[in-house]
């Protein structure tokens, strides 16, 4: 492809040879023979000290946020904007055919997403998906890396999208994606905000540039989907600048409504009621947030132009996400559920669920990511505190940090609590540790993995499946 196609609608600052492109990227690689390469200034490793070289490697041109007295140099304001427009470019700007849902939110993102395609997909509407469990261009899921990819992997898949006969692609816009202009240049047909709790503030540095960036999605949407009974949702609905449709449990001043809700181990139900329209939802999900997530959802689908009947119809044959509040099946007396909870919000949400679902005690079993953001460590210490009968600290992912100085930031929260507590830094003994606890009645919850089937020590990616683990240990 000519490097002229590459740069449509990019403002360049200096002129450039109209060279052959064969690849795109912002890794810097031994053979770069043909590619453009984009200078990236990240926070440990900044792409414009590899342009030379990059050149040296065989690319063909390189993009920079300044002159480096390069000849074969590409100067823009913003090379992550840029880059995101040479992504859509390369693959002929897929997106265009799509109609896109973004899904941003500190929690309940992977569940509302996951309704919402569930519900097309029932109404035999062709729909992709993008999020934290799974990538799926209409030809099956495949395992996701990231919460929203990098440019040029997520124009791929809008592009196995189009291909394969998709309208509607829901995918999860995460905070950091945003702030990192991964999405720069799409434009969103409806966005849903779900709440909003502290969460990446190691990286956005304060709550109101975490808030902000949450936000900047509704300035490339055409209707926003609010929560809201989330406090710091409602507290920021006159800086959302698009048409707006608000939800609630609570309110009756909301546009939508979700009145009578029950929940219990069968599931949740309720009445959603709004202007000229109600229905009865059931879904067989666990928890009361399972109610604000199928409520955004099911707005969401009104919005597109779907029957209020048929969604509700749709909803009923929903499937658990794999580790959201995920019971796993032992042959034991006690119940096992596994849920990705690693907020505080989040953690207490998982709490108060699982609390409707037993008599007995609640066996909590978490830790927290390493080099990750520290502040909420206590935090998620004394929640687990309070609502366990017995709370395991143990690892998450400790990643490069020391598990143990973790484990103590924790600590610093929980010892206010009056749970009975253990510490077991290895997560596969503090899992068994948990079961062999557990007698008839308990709930044994295991926090903070989910759906992931690895841990991360070190740089190191192991294998790491907790539904494996407690099957060897009920055995």
């Amino acid at each position: 492809m000519k490097l002229s196609a590459l740069l449509r609608e990019v403002e360049t600052l200096c002129a450039f040879e109209d060279v052959e492109i064969e690849r795109v990227t912002d890794k810097f690689e031994d053979n770069l023979n043909n590619a453009l390469f984009i200078c990236i200034d990240g926070d440990r490793f900044d792409g414009h000290g590899m342009a030379a070289k990059a050149l040296e490697k065989g690319a063909a041109a390189v993009v920079t946020e300044r002159d480096l007295k390069l000849s074969r140099q590409i100067v823009v304001e913003n090379t992550r904007k840029a880059y995101s427009l040479i992504a859509a470019n390369f693959y002929g700007r897929p997106a265009e055919k799509l109609q896109l849902i973004g899904i941003t939110g500190t929690n309940g993102k992977t569940s509302t997403a996951y309704f919402i395609k569930s519900a097309l997909l029932s109404m035999s509407v062709k729909c992709g998906l993008i999020g934290t469990v799974e990538n799926d261009t209409g030809e099956g899921g495949k395992t996701s890396v990231l919460t929203t990819p990098e440019p040029m992997e997520l124009q791929r898949l809008f592009r196995e999208m189009v291909d394969s006969g998709c309208k509607y692609c829901v995918m999860e816009v995460s905070s950091q994606a945003l702030s990192q202009e991964r999405v720069y240049g799409l434009h969103f047909a409806a966005a849903v905000l779900t709440n909003i709790t502290p969460d990446h503030l190691d990286y956005h540095g304060s709550m109101e540039e975490y808030i902000n960036a949450k936000l900047s999605l509704f300035d490339i949407s055409d209707t926003a989907i609010v929560n809201m009974d989330d406090e710091n949702s409602a507290s920021v609905l006159d800086r959302i600048k698009c048409p707006l449709i608000t939800c609630s449990a609570k309110l009756d001043s909301a546009d939508y409504t979700a009145k009578n809700a029950e929940c219990g181990t069968w599931g949740v139900k309720y009445e959603f009621v709004g202007i000229d329209c109600i229905s009865r939802m059931s879904l067989k999900l666990l928890g009361r947030f399972t109610v604000y997530n199928s409520l955004c959802a099911a707005a969401v689908c009104l919005k597109l132009g779907f029957e209020l009947d048929d969604i509700s119809n749709a909803f009923k044959n929903i499937k658990p996400v794999k580790g959201r509040a995920e019971i796993v099946e032992v042959p034991r007396d006690f119940t096992v559920v596994i849920d990705y909870a690693h907020t505080p919000d989040g953690l207490q949400n998982i709490l108060n669920c699982v609390r409707e679902l037993t008599t007995g005690r609640i066996i909590t079993v978490f830790g927290c990511g390493g080099d990750r953001d520290r502040t909420k460590r206590s935090t998620m210490g004394e929640i687990a505190g309070k609502f366990s009968d017995i709370a395991i600290i143990t690892s998450d992912n400790p990643r490069t940090e020391n598990p143990i100085l973790i484990i103590n930031d924790i600590l610093s929260g929980i010892n206010k609590s009056k749970a009975k507590l253990a510490v077991i830094e290895n997560r596969r003994e503090a899992i068994g540790f948990a079961l062999k606890k557990a007698r008839a009645g308990d709930l044994v919850l295991l926090a903070g993995k989910g759906h992931e089937t690895y841990q991360i020590i070190g740089h190191e990616k192991r294998p790491f499946d907790e539904r494996e683990i407690i099957k060897e240990f009920v055995k």
